[in-house]
């Protein structure tokens, strides 16, 4: 699992991953991530496109970092995800938490309104 770090317009965090969000590639990216995303309170933009499965773990660690980043008063959500990512986050309801959109673009949109 990899995570790069950037800052999008209006000052949101975007998270980019790729690889496996299982149990060894959540131990390795977070702590990162957690820090990544909730620390300053700034709303958070995860990109999901290199996402190729995720597993318990991962959506654990995609939960609770959305959770103290909202504790922060910060807003997350999650773009791009390949569609067995997507099927996986839907059937677990994670979209009920977390909001889904297919681009970008569309993240930034949702985080404005």
């Amino acid at each position: 699992m990899e995570m790069a770090v950037t800052r999008l317009e209006d000052a949101v965090t975007c998270v980019r991953l790729s690889g496996r969000l299982d149990a060894p590639g959540a131990d390795k990216i977070g702590v990162r991530f957690s820090a990544s995303v909730a620390a300053g309170g700034r709303d958070a933009a995860v990109d999901l496109a290199g996402v190729s499965f995720i597993a318990s773990m991962g959506i654990r660690l995609l939960i609770s970092s959305a959770r103290a980043l909202n504790a922060r008063g910060g807003r997350m959500v999650m773009f791009a995800p390949q569609e067995l990512v997507r099927n996986v986050l839907e059937q677990a309801a994670i979209d009920q938490i977390i909001p889904i959109v297919p681009t970008e673009q569309a993240a930034l949109d949702h985080l404005k309104a």
